[in-house]
């Protein structure tokens, strides 16, 4: 299969960015002891063509992360962080897009996400106990989608190129990358538990670049030709109609299997937990006090 190293070493630097980052976000925090050790703990879900509601927690699947965050101000926080998660779809649950269960198509990827993000308080947390607060940034993640065959095997999809990517048949269907790009965003309520512990419901989406995290995006190919380039197992996993009763004639070319105007999306939903480890840094507790005979 056609390599395209280009494309691999800018995702792969963009990994080495974002870690790099991390680790300088991991120093100044712990010079200016105003680090914060986070734990997220949830489920994570996507919508694309074989899951159509952009927000469900119908096929939802765990998500746990770890991060770190700098208070810049006593609203504006950096925060970065890693979240591993899996993402599902599956043709027979999916409930609002109409006419597609003859496809009987699914699949499950593990998401590892490194991110970067600006977080910013509604209140000040000096005076409240509680925040709204919302939070943008840039990230890097792999994906890798899978299903089982008739016979229960794992069986991972790029390979296949179930869409024609890669054939020499269909030069305009490149080979998608397994590592990319993404824009985090998302809000939250935050509380603060105790002056250096904060509990927070946060929902984080993921704008991709990528309609193959499901791998289903455009049309059918020949599959005679599919066929001819990787095998049985490839027309067999590229429709799956058969298995159900949806009909044993593998559709024409140029039949329509995804739709490709919109992006895939996945999201992050669950609890986040912050825990300052310099207990000394002067902060609400010590704060409030003075300054409650200004505060009605």
């Amino acid at each position: 299969m056609k390599k395209y190293p280009v494309h691999h070493y800018t995702f792969r630097n963009m990994k080495q960015i974002i870690f790099c980052l991390t680790l300088t976000l991991l120093f100044f925090a712990v010079s200016a002891q105003k680090f914060h050790a986070d734990l997220f703990a949830g489920i994570a879900n996507y919508q694309g063509d074989l899951q159509g509601k952009r927000f469900t927690l119908s096929q939802s699947q765990p998500a746990i992360g770890l991060g770190t965050s700098y208070d810049l101000t006593n609203k504006f926080i950096l925060r970065a962080g890693f979240t591993y998660g899996k993402v599902a779809g599956n043709d027979k649950k999916n409930t609002t897009a109409k006419g597609i269960e003859f496809r009987n198509l699914n699949f499950k990827s593990v998401v590892t996400e490194l991110h970067l993000a600006l977080e910013y308080n509604l209140l000040d947390l000096s005076y409240r106990d509680l925040s709204p607060y919302a939070f943008a940034g840039v990230a890097a993640y792999h994906f890798n989608p899978y299903t089982t065959d008739v016979s229960g095997n794992k069986v991972f999809l790029k390979p296949l190129s179930t869409e024609g990517q890669g054939l020499a048949e269909y030069p305009d269907r490149k080979p998608y990358n397994l590592t990319q790009f993404a824009i985090p965003f998302g809000t939250g309520l935050k509380f603060m538990v105790t002056d250096n512990l904060q509990v927070g419901l946060e929902i984080g989406l993921r704008k991709l670049f990528t309609d193959y995290l499901d791998d289903v995006s455009m049309n059918y190919v020949d599959s005679a030709t599919l066929f001819n380039a990787r095998g049985a197992q490839s027309v067999g996993l590229a429709y799956r109609g058969d298995e159900v009763g949806g009909g044993s004639t593998y559709p024409a070319e140029g039949a329509q299997r995804g739709n490709p105007k919109y992006k895939d999306w996945y999201y992050f939903s669950g609890l986040r937990i912050s825990y300052r480890l310099n207990s000394n840094r002067s902060g609400k507790g010590i704060a409030c006090p003075a300054k409650a005979h200004t505060v009605y």
